[in-house]
């Protein structure tokens, strides 16, 4: 991670946004995937796990800026962050790499009361600057919730079948021979 600040160390897995905006401060980082547990969970993945080369590319960025109502400057963390998914295609069934991508801003306010209190009459989303957010998670979250309801590649790189088959009829379209399992159970009791 790369921080403009050499002297200050921010910690993403409990950051003190206050401060952190304060300063003005950024994070970067390439992460692997293995720090993902719950996009791992969604993934396509073969049986040797996730490859190496699949990395979340993300960064924080805090300011202050002045409040709407006049009241003292708000805290805002801009986050972005990119990444691959290979997604279970819905025709196919095979991988598709999907792209996602995370560009939010986010408010933060004293405690989750004031968040909810606040949530209906603002359109930025609002988090709470206790407990300390993990930007790890926030992340997680916000790359889970770009994922596409239904997963598809353009063009499937296999050909797909569109039809289904009626075990009852035959490929030609006439009825296939079939035993009446009720006839089978007669013939039984005999």
């Amino acid at each position: 991670m790369m921080n403009p600040n050499p002297k200050m160390a921010w910690n993403a897995d409990r950051l003190d946004m206050r401060a952190f905006a304060l300063a003005g401060a950024s994070l970067r980082a390439d992460e692997p995937w293995t720090g993902f547990e719950r996009l791992l969970e969604e993934a396509h993945l073969e049986d040797d796990g996730p490859p190496a080369a699949l990395q979340v590319h993300w960064q924080a960025h805090g300011e202050m800026r002045p409040s709407a109502k006049g009241g003292a400057p708000a805290v805002w963390l801009h986050l972005e962050a990119h990444t691959k998914v290979p997604l279970t295609c819905q025709r196919c069934l095979g991988p598709a790499d999907t792209p996602l991508t995370v560009d939010r801003w986010f408010r933060f306010v004293a405690d989750e009361a004031a968040a909810a209190a606040e949530d209906d009459d603002c359109e930025e989303d609002l988090l709470a600057l206790e407990p300390r957010p993990n930007l790890h998670e926030l992340l997680e979250d916000e790359l889970l919730m770009e994922l596409p309801l239904v997963p598809m590649h353009d063009v499937c790189p296999v050909p797909v079948v569109m039809q289904a088959a009626d075990p009852g009829v035959d490929a030609e379209g006439g009825e296939s021979e079939r035993r009446n399992p009720f006839a089978e159970l007669a013939r039984l009791k005999k």
